[in-house]
This record gives structure tokens, C-alpha cells and sequence, in this order.
């Protein structure tokens, strides 16, 4: 099982923390990562690139001379493709990139991310995050004894009052936080460090088994 010493905001050692073996202890799935990150990933795509077909393009409602007799090639309307403002054909149209995965496959993806995270020391837990006070000085100075730079995510409980350091962090670049029921794989893999409360550690242990 593995053990994580628990922070309090100075970075000192409090006590030491068993995390959960089947959450915290895997043998990473690089298949899993791969598919969950690239599925959310498509996911965030807009897809709202659109053209007209001939149905849809303005005029061409006559047709531009008679059948047979001009000498000239026989038209049905002046919006076929192959006229200047004429539709598109096969063009893209409105759709969504997403698709989900097996339900077994992403907890396993999540397992394995926050493991690959364990093995890597890039996971921490601090005891809790709480201010008395909305100041972005103050999570900044606790975020430098912690030596935690670059993208950081914190993960916390519902239950935990978390306001005040929400309103502090959310003018440092790279930060980020997330409730345990919001945690995803991509946001996990973007970040190079990921701080846990104890409370949401110990909740993650148990929601992900």
C-alpha cells in the first residue's frame, strides 16, 4: 500500500497517509491514458464548421435556359456545384468529434493517471486548504514552500469550505482546481504537479475503487 506524507501550508510533515492500493497503486494502462485523453480531447472540439449545399444556397430557382436547342451543355439551375456560388458538395457540416468510452475503461484511465502521478512524486497532499482570507500573496507563498511551479492542479472535497482559496489562486497562471467527483484524466496528465487535500485523497480512494 502506498504511504504519502500529509503537508500542512508551511510544508512541514505532519503524519503519513495510506493511499488506496487499487487507486493510488496500479500498474499504469498506457492504452487507457492514450484512448481517455484523446476522447476528451476530441470532445472539446467545437465542430461548428459550415457550408451550404445547393439545397441551401440562395437563387437557381430557374432554370437557366432551355434543354435542348442552344448548343449549350444542359443546366438545371444556376446553384449547381459546379457553377461560380454554387453549393458545396461533401463540404463539412455542424457535428460533434466526442464519443464516450466504456465505463471500465475510464475509471481505469483515472486509476491509472493518478498512479503514474504517485510513481513520478509528483502527487502531494496537504492537510487542507483553507484562508482566512481572500489574498493571491498568500496561496502564492504557500504554493513556494511547497515548491510547487508550472501547472499545478489542486483536487479538493465537496464538503471542504474552499471559497477563499478559489478567489486567491485563480489569478496564477497554471492553477487550477478541481472537486474529486471533476477529476478527469486529461487535467490530471496536463498537470506537472497535483495536490490533494487529505480529506479529498482519502475520498478518492474511496469513489475510484
Amino acid at each position: 500500500m502506498p504511504k504519502i506524507d500529509v503537508l500542512n501550508q508551511e510544508g512541514k510533515n505532519l503524519r503519513s497517509l495510506d493511499l488506496s492500493e487499487e487507486v493510488f497503486g496500479i500498474e499504469p494502462n498506457n492504452q487507457a491514458l492514450f484512448d481517455a485523453v484523446v476522447g476528451q480531447r476530441a470532445s472539446l472540439r467545437f465542430g461548428n464548421h459550415s457550408v451550404k449545399n445547393r439545397s441551401e444556397v440562395r437563387g437557381g430557382g430557374r432554370k437557366p435556359w432551355r434543354q435542348k436547342g442552344t448548343g449549350r451543355a444542359r443546366q438545371g439551375s444556376i446553384r449547381s456545384p459546379q457553377w461560380r456560388g454554387g453549393g458545396v458538395v461533401f463540404g463539412p457540416t455542424p457535428r460533434s468529434y466526442g464519443y464516450r468510452l466504456n465505463r471500465k475503461v475510464r475509471r481505469l484511465a483515472l486509476r491509472s493517471a493518478l498512479s503514474q502521478k504517485v510513481l513520478d512524486n509528483e502527487l502531494v497532499v496537504l492537510e487542507n486548504l483553507e484562508f482566512g482570507e481572500i489574498k493571491t500573496a498568500s496561496f502564492k507563498a504557500v504554493m513556494d514552500k511547497l515548491n510547487l511551479e508550472r501547472k499545478v492542479l489542486f483536487v479538493v472535497s465537496n464538503d471542504e469550505d474552499v471559497y477563499n482559496a478559489y478567489l486567491s489562486m485563480r489569478n496564477i497562471a497554471g492553477t487550477s482546481l478541481l472537486t474529486v467527483e471533476g477529476l478527469n484524466v486529461y487535467d490530471i496528465m496536463n498537470s506537472t504537479r497535483i495536490v490533494f487535500t487529505e480529506k479529498a485523497a482519502v475520498e478518492a480512494g474511496e469513489v475510484f475503487v
